[in-house]
């Protein structure tokens, strides 16, 4: 019986914490590429799951990405300042970094943002499906996301959608043409974590040895 009861606590106790707001902490999540054309499909095979930290403290995010084909790289966000930095070690390319704006009332004239019927659960937060579609340059995209306002905290793909889109997404799947060509790429949170982050980890100061890399 004591055993029911602590267990039924627990699990209250966890439910809990899923639904307080997050202002601060860490996030786990993967992205998986795939492609019908075999070439592609290959060198996704040899990526295999790429891992991304994000880090987020009020209006700041960071997310950290690092494989073997493609480098790092690092996106830190700052809503307040309008503003993301994006940093690059790339094998080819070496150390670039980019600052740019973000604008207060971002141009969705091209997106097409419609609100879902469905909702999700996801790591015990309650998710709101979006449906996002968009074409630039001859690439069109389709995005099927399901988003939680729990957790505050700025997306990369995400931070330009304007009042239509709200929340962090735990969940997308994203389908790119180009060309005819077609790619699949899913990205899902499997982790959240509340804990103290530093504010030295949300620095927008590039940091030694990188340069500007215009056009980024």
């Amino acid at each position: 019986m004591k055993k029911l009861v602590f267990l039924l606590m627990a699990t209250f106790s966890l439910s809990m914490v899923a639904q307080e707001q997050l202002t601060e902490g860490v996030i786990s999540s993967k992205m998986t590429m795939s492609s019908s054309n075999e070439d592609m499909q290959a060198q996704f095979a040899m990526i295999g799951d790429i891992g991304i930290t994000t880090y987020f403290k009020a209006d700041k995010t960071r997310s950290e990405t690092n494989n073997p084909m493609s480098g790092e790289s690092v996106s830190i966000i700052d809503t307040e300042a309008k503003k993301m930095l994006t940093l690059l070690n790339n094998p080819m390319l070496g150390k670039k970094y980019s600052l740019s704006d973000i604008a207060d009332s971002p141009d969705t004239s091209g997106i097409k943002i419609t609100k879902g019927d469905e909702t999700k659960t996801i790591l015990g937060y309650k998710c709101q499906e979006y449906n996002v579609e968009m074409s630039q340059e001859g690439v069109d995209m389709k995005m099927d996301i399901y988003t939680t306002e729990d957790i505050v905290a700025a997306n990369q793909q995400t931070v330009e959608f304007g009042e239509d889109f709200k929340g962090f997404p735990l969940l997308m799947s994203i389908t790119v043409n180009q060309a005819g060509m077609d790619m699949l790429m899913t990205y899902e949170v499997t982790e959240v974590k509340k804990e103290t982050v530093a504010d030295e980890k949300f620095s927008m100061t590039p940091p030694d040895g990188y340069e500007l890399m215009e056009g980024m």
